[in-house]
């Protein structure tokens, strides 16, 4: 694999304080977070993928509200049915069997068979209600891997992708994808350990696509979303992420 299975570090942290200015709605039969830059219209839209906290969780729809204010339509998806982790769970949790669907109340596994409809989803409604002919994607952890699966612009899918600190993405799911990516690690992490970085790197660089590896050193796993912010590295690197994805995306997702 190119990063290992989710672990108890995938839903601690700490809640960062803010309101969120962006609205709930539905596309389908699943709930979605979205806001747009205010006072202005944008050609261009980016897609959170979330980690196991999911859309609800203040603080991935504050970043949400930081990449509208920068001039995108954002959109989160609800990924779990339900069914999310919530934060710093206490007591004896199975994060494997909850991916598998044994917390759910309809054994729903969190899987691709389910996550990967919600996707298509999302991106045929950014394209087809809104409009959007660039879309990118950020995931956070567990979403990675479904920025990853569907980082194909060749199929009409999602064009340039972000990923941060990733969880269960598979070396043939990194093989398959077909538009520029870029990655945000910390230097502590059991689920994307330095070997893992490496054996992304030499998939990167087989795939022939843009791609840019950036490690950030006194973090762990999770920092981007749910890092201490009175801590300076943890700060420091959840800033540098967002804007690293800023610039990314500004050259990525721009009209050639």
């Amino acid at each position: 694999m190119a990063s290992l299975p989710s672990a108890s570090c995938c839903y601690q942290g700490v809640k960062h304080e803010g309101t969120a200015k962006g609205s709930l709605s539905r596309v389908g039969d699943f709930e979605v977070y979205t806001v747009q830059p205010e006072g202005q219209t944008s050609d261009k839209a980016i897609l959170i993928l979330t980690d196991v906290i999911g859309h609800k969780f203040i603080n991935v729809q504050l970043i949400a509200d930081q990449l509208a204010a920068n001039g995108y339509f954002v959109m989160i998806p609800e990924l779990f049915d339900g069914d999310p982790i919530p934060l710093n769970r206490p007591g004896d949790f199975d994060i494997v069997a909850w991916r598998d669907g044994k917390y759910h109340p309809q054994g729903k596994a969190h899987a691709p068979e389910n996550i990967d409809p919600i996707v298509d989803a999302c991106v045929k409604e950014l394209r087809t209600r809104y409009g959007f002919k660039k879309i990118g994607a950020i995931g956070y952890c567990f979403g990675a891997k479904y920025v990853v699966r569907h980082l194909r612009p060749d199929l009409g899918k999602l064009d340039v992708g972000f990923i941060v600190h990733p969880s269960w993405v598979g070396e043939e799911e990194l093989h398959a994808i077909k538009g520029p990516i870029a990655v945000s690690a910390a230097e502590t992490d059991a689920i994307f350990p330095a070997e893992k970085r490496h054996e992304s790197e030499i998939i990167l660089k087989e795939t022939g696509v843009p791609y840019q590896i950036a490690l950030f050193s006194g973090v762990a796993h999770g920092f981007a979303v749910r890092g201490d912010p009175n801590n300076r590295s943890a700060r420091y690197a959840k800033e540098s992420t967002f804007f690293h994805s800023l610039q990314w995306f500004g050259e990525y997702l721009r009209d050639e």
